[in-house]
């Protein structure tokens, strides 16, 4: 299959919300081509609807590659999963996606987020640094080889947008958090992708984002969780939806994530057990 060529998102912008899912999950999606980078099948399609049309990513459960630590054929369930976690919180950092049948069975479908082209709005998020300190403005993630025996800083924004991925991330168990991962839309919005591997029972956090670790959660994500955990009880929608795409045992596990960290007062810090970031990092 060809490479995608770039197609026009029509007149849906990213925070069209409830029109964005209507034209996701009604419209007809026609496959335009392949993102090879992938280690599953995501597929670059447009989608079009009572004359709209956008940009979206499918990404059929048949296209799946089976992993020893999550059940086969989940993937797509848990990416769509994130995204009703994401708008839970209110910060809506996924963008919108579906579970429905496509060319190619049924998969996650999810719009298309442009990049900012823009400098001011896409202002670096990731960098390396020389020495031992990551600056004013940045939060050290751990040191890098780049090459010929010498190494650099790994950093990442102190950034609000970047705070509140790193406490969603806590809470959806996500791992595999990468550079690669993050875009910035025009006028600056923050999204976060890929999240086929979130939601386990076991705690697998692997992120970038480590640059909060031990410190105290900002009092948005504390209100935030404490209105999250109530949406998780057993009879609200919320973990109804949760509860057909996720298994019940990573229902709890997620309630009891959101506990640890309203009982903690703090974000996370890796536990030593496993490597902390994904290979590779970007």
């Amino acid at each position: 299959m060809p490479a995608p060529e770039r197609i026009p998102a029509g007149r849906v912008s990213p925070a069209s919300g409830a029109d964005a899912m209507e034209l996701l999950t009604r419209g007809e999606l026609t496959v335009r081509g392949q993102i090879r980078e992938a280690s599953n099948a995501v597929l670059y399609c447009t989608v079009a609807y009572e004359g709209e049309t956008a940009a979206c990513v499918y990404k059929p459960v048949a296209g799946e590659r089976p992993l020893w630590d999550f059940p086969d054929g989940t993937l797509a369930q848990r990416e769509v999963a994130a995204y009703e976690v994401s708008e839970a919180t209110g910060w809506g950092l996924v963008p919108p996606t579906v579970l429905r049948d496509g060319p190619h069975g049924e998969g996650m479908c999810q719009l298309w987020i442009e990049g900012s082209e823009a400098e001011a709005d896409s202002a670096e998020l990731l960098a390396l640094v020389e020495g031992e300190e990551p600056g004013e403005g940045w939060k050290a993630i751990g040191f890098a080889d780049v090459g010929e025996g010498r190494t650099a800083l790994l950093v990442h924004a102190d950034d609000v947008r970047l705070r509140r991925l790193a406490v969603l991330d806590a809470v959806i168990n996500n791992a595999d958090r990468k550079g690669g991962h993050l875009l910035v839309a025009s006028g600056g919005r923050l999204y976060g992708i890929d999240h086929g591997v979130t939601f386990n029972a076991e705690d697998k956090l692997r992120t970038l984002l480590w640059g909060w670790a031990g410190e105290p959660l900002a009092a948005e994500a504390v209100e935030i969780l404490r209105s999250l955990r109530g949406a998780l009880e057993a009879t609200q929608p919320l973990c109804l939806r949760l509860g057909k795409l996720i298994t019940g045992a990573e229902v709890d596990a997620l309630r009891a994530r959101v506990d640890a960290l309203l009982a903690s007062g703090l974000y996370p810090a890796p536990s030593g057990e496993w490597p902390a970031i994904p290979w590779p990092p970007v």
